[in-house]
């Protein structure tokens, strides 16, 4: 089980990644959002797999109507998923985001 900490950690440990707050929610970018809370225990990222995920894991992987413009943006729930897993998805997502190559 990840949380909003392991998230935090993960995402300052990437080069140039800031954190700063977005719609009153703690968020990291890269040269661009690259992960947000969306609500306490939810996250959003950045994925080329949104659809792959969601068809795997949808207790896990999920969107909204408000997402459905974005492709690329999935929400996460952070008790379903291990740290691992989610440093993978908060390095393709810093990539997304314009931040570069990841560790």
């Amino acid at each position: 089980m990840a949380t909003e900490e392991d998230v935090r950690q993960i995402c300052h440990g990437l080069p140039g990644v800031s954190e700063r707050p977005s719609w009153g929610q703690p968020a990291w970018f890269g040269k661009t959002l690259m992960a947000r809370i969306w609500e306490d225990g939810v996250l959003t990222v950045k994925t080329e797999e949104r659809e792959a995920l969601a068809g795997t894991g949808p207790d896990t992987f999920f969107w909204t109507p408000h997402h459905e413009r974005s492709p690329k943006l999935v929400l996460v729930r952070l008790e379903r998923i291990d740290v691992e897993e989610l440093d993978e998805l908060l390095q393709e997502s810093y990539r997304l985001a314009g931040g570069g190559a990841a560790r």
